[in-house]
């Protein structure tokens, strides 16, 4: 076992994927030399040339233009979006192309192309913070990884790349230096596969990338009030892992979804939509949904953190769902 940080899973989870196939290659801004302007990508250059490392224009049509075509052509491109934001730019060839690709060819054609978003608020104002996993839950054919771990952005960012769909990975910026103790030889983590980070049997609480880490500093505290939080995190909110969600309000009896986003039209609306009709005769409270705000992401720092749901109001939520 050795320490790794989240940013340094990125880089070992790419590296081993290129090691263990050759049709593996890397293309994105700055993600050669430079190691990305995260600096996730350090050491892919010198370990495997500009023929596998590709720096690109600043045109993310041209990067996801290119990883589309080389998917066609039986590669598996690995393609960073510097900031989730910048999906926009190339929205239409990500949703109408390739999201598409597999069904318009009759299943004739696979598209393994890994997508990777640097995602989520940290100090980079309105254009460059917003949680953009929302923008894709409407479009069949994309799968939709939210690691919050190193060790689970290490496996889930494997097992995009050996996917043959493509796969959106979305890096939360707020969590790069987090580390944690992780085997030499990783292993893949299955796509839609949900983890119980932590037992419990008052309430269960969902929660993804940092807000997953606020619910669990919370689920930590109550426990000395006597309440059993049990935390849950999706990982994949497409597909997701419906039967493992269930299985927890069955078992508590209450349910929570926190999120870093406003709520209407959210990850976390889906999750209510599905596990209430399934859970409803099991339910001792109203669920609650606790997002950000309803407005762009602030830039200043005291602003961000008030957007966002702190550690305080998911406490105050689960005490208001037990006490119900």
């Amino acid at each position: 076992m050795s320490e790794i940080t989240y940013r340094g899973a990125i880089a070992a989870a790419i590296g081993d994927a290129m090691e263990a196939d050759e049709d593996v290659f890397l293309l994105g801004e700055d993600v050669g030399k430079a190691g990305g302007a995260f600096k996730a990508t350090e050491g892919l250059y010198d370990r495997f040339g500009r023929e596998r490392v590709l720096d690109t224009p600043i045109s993310e049509q041209a990067i996801v233009g290119t990883a589309i075509g080389a998917a066609v052509m039986g590669l598996r491109p690995v393609a960073e979006i510097m900031f989730a934001d910048f999906a926009a730019v190339c929205f239409d060839q990500i949703v109408n192309e390739l999201a598409k690709y597999r069904y318009m060819t009759g299943g004739q054609v696979n598209v393994p192309v890994t997508i990777r978003l640097g995602n989520g608020a940290g100090g980079f104002a309105a254009q460059h913070s917003q949680p953009a996993e929302n923008w894709f839950l409407n479009v069949p054919g994309l799968k939709v990884v939210v690691p919050g771990t190193p060790a689970d952005l290490y496996g889930l960012l494997r097992a995009a790349i050996e996917d043959p769909d493509p796969v959106l990975v979305f890096e939360h910026k707020a969590l790069f230096n987090i580390k944690e103790s992780f085997p030499q030889n990783g292993s893949t983590t299955a796509i839609g596969q949900a983890k119980i980070v932590r037992e419990g049997t008052d309430v269960t609480v969902i929660a993804t990338q940092l807000m997953r880490h606020r619910a669990l500093e919370v689920a930590d505290e109550l426990a000395g009030e006597g309440i059993e939080v049990e935390l849950i995190d999706p990982r994949s909110l497409v597909p997701l892992d419906s039967e493992t969600l269930c299985g927890s309000v069955e078992k508590t009896h209450r349910l929570i979804v926190a999120q870093e986003s406003s709520s209407f039209g959210s990850w976390g609306s889906s999750v209510l939509a599905q596990l209430v009709p399934q859970t409803f005769e099991s339910l001792d409270a109203p669920p609650l949904l606790i997002g950000s705000d309803e407005t762009p992401v602030p830039y200043a720092g005291a602003l961000e953190s008030a957007w966002m749901p702190s550690a305080e109001r998911i406490a105050a939520a689960v005490r208001e769902t037990v006490s119900y």
